[in-house]
């Protein structure tokens, strides 16, 4: 096994197989390093585990692309200053901006009543043009003016906060969540398996009032975070 990861992983280094691009079927490859299919699917699952491979089920083994962004989860950034930080040029389509009620899970995240109203809207994030997350974002009115047009809150929302309300996030409380969804994103590629990675996150001000509730789903592979763990 460890010899046709070795194998593959030279061809990958190397440049036969390109970023993205399918691998041989696990019958070439097992003739190809004269082995058994088991193993060629113990080494794709080895690789896969690094995350130099991906594997679709029922279509076949990829390499892997490398990610547009890397984050610290350390550091409360907007996904906007954290694309722009890795030499990428950030991008956001909105897909909705929705007022409604909060849903009793979202009222006792945020800390607030459960008929309380709150903007939701729903984004892509891109960079260089190429959707990196989905977000789905809540901020309670009262932080959005009551009775304020939605289509003001066109970029990023940290800029927004900021900008034109003077509020400040200051720290996050997140939960981190892998998922596989076919129901999270709206136009996701066709060769993208619906794996994404959620940054589940309450953002708060020096006061411990709450600005923002975001759900953000990363797409594997295209977008990774990275941790300073001290002893």
């Amino acid at each position: 096994m460890e010899r046709v990861a070795d194998g593959l992983r030279a061809a990958i280094a190397g440049g036969e197989y390109e970023t993205g691009g399918r691998l041989p079927p696990e019958s070439q490859l097992a003739a190809h390093f004269e082995v058994s299919r088991p193993t060629v699917r113990a080494a794709l699952r080895e690789l896969e585990a690094t995350g130099l491979v991906r594997t679709q089920h029922g279509v076949g083994s990829f390499v892997a692309d490398s990610p547009a962004v890397t984050a610290g989860l350390e550091r409360l950034d907007s996904i906007t200053e954290s694309i722009r930080g890795m030499g990428r040029e950030p991008g956001m389509r909105y897909k909705s901006r929705t007022i409604r009620p909060l849903m009793p899970e979202e009222a006792a995240r945020l800390g607030t009543t459960a008929d309380a109203m709150a903007l939701e809207l729903r984004r892509s994030i891109l960079a260089d043009g190429e959707v990196v997350a989905y977000s789905y974002d809540l901020m309670p009115i009262g932080v959005f003016p009551e009775g304020e047009d939605p289509d003001v809150v066109q970029d990023s929302l940290f800029s927004y906060l900021r900008q034109e309300r003077d509020l400040h996030p200051h720290h996050a409380v997140a939960r981190v969540h892998a998922v596989a969804s076919d129901h999270i994103g709206w136009d996701v590629p066709a060769s993208q398996p619906p794996l994404y990675v959620l940054l589940d996150q309450v953002h708060y001000d020096r006061d411990e009032t709450p600005l923002l509730y975001s759900r953000t789903y990363f797409l594997e592979g295209r977008y990774e975070f990275t941790i300073m763990r001290r002893p």
